[in-house]
């Protein structure tokens, strides 16, 4: 058995000196919460600091993340109706950036000829950022397309929403996550916008150039 010697009073913590070492450690949990935590969980960011050290960003892609997940888990649970095929013809979408190209009068028995265009944008994004480019197309439409990265891979999904259609109704004709480039072709089942939707989930900038060739209207970036 060990005797231990009890501390004497003079030895003990004081009152004060009790009270200084709360406020001390309080007063480090608070900054910590502010430049660190805060920052890096919700992408609140008060006093500029997390910014500078990497946090507020973290943060952002953290709250992104979560957001898109939700998406996904709601757009999985809802099961798209088939899309009627719209026979009234439809005006020129009022954002559309570039006007109708009228097609050549066909004589007479003759099937018209869809008139093709050809088109090559480029977009940048941002760690995180989301944007969109978007064709103008008529039902039974074709286009081919073929789009390129500068070396960082994307999520993408290359869709399509009808005309006047239910709210958050569109048609996907494919998507995949994390790859550098994607090439093919798709037919539009309803007159409406068809086109692509990408996410950076890197660190750095992505510069996405996109060409296209078909029968479509108008080519415009959404976001």
């Amino acid at each position: 058995m060990f005797n231990t010697r009890l501390p004497t009073q003079s030895e003990l913590p004081t009152n004060r000196q009790l009270l200084r070492s709360t406020l001390i450690a309080m007063s480090v949990a608070a900054a910590l919460l502010v430049t660190v935590v805060m920052p890096s969980e919700y992408a609140i960011d008060p006093t500029g600091v997390g910014r500078v050290l990497g946090l507020t960003q973290m943060g952002e892609i953290k709250k992104t993340l979560t957001e898109e997940a939700a998406a996904d888990a709601a757009d999985a649970a809802v099961q798209p109706a088939a899309a009627a095929v719209v026979q009234a013809p439809v005006p020129v979408h009022p954002e559309a950036q570039e006007p109708v190209v009228a097609a050549p009068v066909a004589e007479p028995g003759a099937e018209p000829q869809p008139v093709l265009k050809s088109d090559e944008m480029t977009l940048t994004l941002k760690p995180g950022e989301g944007r969109e480019i978007k064709l103008e197309m008529l039902n039974k439409a074709t286009v081919s397309y073929e789009w390129t990265t500068n070396g960082i891979p994307v999520n993408h999904d290359t869709h399509g929403e009808p005309y006047n259609g239910p709210k958050g109704y569109y048609h996907s004709y494919s998507k995949a996550k994390q790859i550098k480039g994607d090439k093919g072709e798709f037919t539009a089942i309803f007159d409406g916008t068809h086109g692509w939707f990408w996410r950076n989930r890197s660190n750095s900038d992505v510069t996405i150039t996109l060409k296209t060739k078909g029968d479509y209207l108008s080519v415009k970036r959404v976001i």
